[in-house]
């Protein structure tokens, strides 16, 4: 044992880990050279000093002595020494006799490597979890991809200035009532450009909760707020970065938001909630509203600098009670992809399609998609009918182009029958809006038409 006792210190410095031995008051008795080569502190310049003073002075940021004599039990705990050496310490107290703490013996360990390579799991993770919501906001949009259904003039020069500008990457601004098909231009135009194969975010900014719409937009660092998880989170632009980002209702975002919004659109940069520093992300936007931004710009409920930066290419969807050429084409295509989709081979009668050509869709696209939805789902047979439809539908369906002579009518049947064309014609020409349109649908040329309405209104009335 006496030969133990005069070895000990060589002893100690044979094991892997550093050790740091005090006396109860916290004064410096020994460090082994474990110790030394992995803090860098040398025994000869810290032995007799306090470690309450080595911790005043900084040379490291935390002390376990004080605690193991108060509690008289082992304490463990991270140290980070001011070589940036992070280590791990165990103490333990040593009891005379009489049962009083005498020593505090530490063990040091060596964690740096282990912290080092627990961020960069950490960041790994982070990168993973980004790129599995990326796949699955992409599995998303690949589910549900409608294409435009069109017939009317009017959506044919929106398509066109969609094609034109889709190119150029600038921010683009959809115009439109709601339900009028603004989420489908947005995700065509992401097809027409450079991005496409790249992710296409939606963000509804009217369903989000207020007081989360920044964390979803620009994301968190860890710890940011209550809550948050231990690992943070990429926000929208980060999850979408090289793809497009499509800002749905965006009159509703509230004016902080506007200011952090107008960043990534002047600077490209996001910064995390709780984050000192920004991230660059390269994202094209996509806004699209239901409401008049100048309006709202002069009300002070939008910022100008921000619309400003939107108003570069806009395109305004017209209502479906403006194209009417549309109607029964997407009714035809809502039928069919809901017959597929429940299985079901419902056809629709001509009253009916007469019916639906002549209501006014107030809801526009997304009224009729309902509506058709609903009808395949609940009509009996195979034929949805005039009395399946909703009365105020019905009701429309009930107007008819021209007006039935009296029966004490008594002018030559030629006269009865180019007044009954006028009304024709010019119903037609009201819905249509397009000579050429109505000429084509009955099967007459240009001329003859201008020349019925002609005769019509100089009460001429030749055949054609």
């Amino acid at each position: 044992m006496r030969k133990v006792i005069q070895h000990i210190e060589s002893i100690f410095d044979v094991l892997s880990d550093g050790i740091y031995i005090t006396d109860k008051s916290g004064k410096t008795l020994f460090v082994n050279k474990r110790y030394e080569q992995l803090t860098g502190l040398q025994m000869k310049d810290i032995k007799g000093l306090n470690v309450s003073t080595l911790l005043e002075e900084g040379v490291f940021d935390i002390i376990l002595n004080p605690e193991i004599v108060r509690t008289r039990r082992p304490a463990t705990s991270v140290q980070n020494v001011r070589q940036s050496k992070k280590v791990i310490l165990r103490g333990y107290p040593v009891f005379d006799d009489e049962g009083e703490v005498c020593l505090v013996v530490t063990f040091a360990r060596d964690i740096t490597m282990i912290t080092q390579f627990r961020d960069q799991i950490a960041q790994q993770r982070e990168l993973i979890d980004s790129f599995n919501e990326r796949m699955e906001h992409m599995a998303q949009e690949q589910t549900r991809h409608p294409r435009p259904v069109f017939e009317s003039h009017a959506m044919k020069r929106v398509l066109e200035l969609l094609q034109r500008v889709a190119s150029t990457d600038a921010t683009m601004l959809i115009l439109g009532e709601t339900g009028v098909g603004k989420d489908v231009i947005a995700r065509l135009a992401h097809e027409y450009s450079p991005r496409d194969g790249k992710l296409f975010m939606k963000v509804d900014c009217g369903s989000i909760a207020e007081n989360l719409i920044e964390s979803e937009l620009f994301g968190y660092v860890p710890g940011a707020f209550s809550g948050a998880s231990s690992k943070g989170k990429p926000g929208y632009f980060e999850i979408a970065d090289g793809g497009t980002v499509f800002l749905d209702e965006i009159g509703e975002l509230p004016l902080p938001m506007q200011a952090k919004l107008l960043r990534v659109l002047q600077d490209r940069e996001v910064m995390r909630v709780g984050a000192t520093q920004p991230k660059e992300v390269n994202v094209r936007i996509i806004a699209a509203t239901n409401r008049n931004l100048a309006k709202e710009v002069e009300e002070g409920r939008f910022r100008s600098d921000l619309f400003y930066r939107l108003n570069v290419a806009v395109l305004r969807l017209p209502p479906l009670r403006e194209r009417s050429d549309d109607i029964l084409p997407l009714a035809d295509t809502f039928l069919d992809r809901f017959n597929a989709k429940y299985h079901r081979t419902m056809t629709m009668t001509r009253a009916t399609r007469h019916a639906l050509g002549n209501y006014g869709w107030p809801g526009n696209v997304r009224e009729m998609q309902n509506l058709i939805q609903s009808l395949v789902v609940t009509c009996d047979g195979r034929s949805i009918r005039p009395e399946h439809l909703p009365p105020h539908i019905t009701r429309a369906g009930k107007s008819t182009p021209y007006t039935p002579p009296a029966p004490e009518d008594e002018r030559p049947l030629k006269e009865i029958m180019a007044d009954i064309e006028r009304e024709i014609l010019q119903e037609a020409l009201k819905r249509h809006g397009s000579v050429c349109k109505v000429a084509s649908m009955y099967k007459i040329s240009r001329t003859t038409l201008f020349r019925k309405l002609r005769d019509v209104q100089d009460g001429t009335h030749e055949d054609a």
